[in-house]
């Protein structure tokens, strides 16, 4: 597939057939957080895959996806046949950005914007392209309660999860009020040189 056809088909799903994916496939998908950027080579990423059903149902329970259901959505969260958490250390970035070829001669850097939680959305942005790449559908879910998330799939203590990326072969889906804005033609501006009104 193209890259622009990749671009094109990019869309968050909120519903999946009940259909299997094979575990090697979801790997593969999961595995191309690790081909986006990290700031200063930091490598402070983490991804868990889940395909377990009962740990699925643990995260759609966290993620309060009754309520979804209740407005009239599909248990899209529950249905997916993978999930993939990306987390992110901040503390690793400290530390990377603490070794002699990043230390400036002030000490560490001021952070004017926090690069992990950049890596970690780049990272997020590579899977979701993956997903369309192998013919799946993705859709993306924040983290309701970070605890309870991080106990789930036993994150590590400086790990963060930044939310929920699921995973599987598309269903027709109830369209989200969010998309009822301006057309998406509206909303594409790209300023040359400076900001224009």
């Amino acid at each position: 597939m193209e890259f622009s056809e990749v671009l094109a088909r990019r869309r968050m799903v909120r519903n999946y057939a009940d259909e299997p994916v094979d575990v090697e496939v979801l790997e593969e998908v999961a595995r191309a957080a690790f081909r986006a950027p990290s700031a200063g080579n930091s490598q402070g990423l983490g991804v868990v895959l889940i395909t377990d059903p009962d740990i699925r149902k643990e995260v759609a329970r966290i993620a309060e996806e009754d309520e979804y259901v209740a407005m009239g959505f599909d248990p899209w969260i529950s249905r997916a046949p993978g999930h993939i958490v990306i987390s992110v250390s901040e503390e690793v970035y400290h530390r990377r950005y603490q070794e002699p070829d990043k230390l400036g001669p002030d000490g560490e850097i001021e952070w004017p914007v926090p690069y992990w939680w950049v890596d970690a959305g780049a990272a997020m942005m590579a899977v979701l392209l993956a997903a369309v790449d192998k013919g799946l559908a993705a859709g993306f879910l924040g983290v309701h309660s970070v605890p309870d998330l991080s106990a789930l799939v036993g994150l590590p203590a400086d790990q963060k999860p930044i939310g929920i990326i699921t995973v599987g072969r598309p269903a027709p889906d109830r369209r989200s009020r969010s998309l009822d804005r301006r057309p998406a033609r509206e909303n594409v501006i790209v300023h040359r040189d400076r900001w224009q009104g």
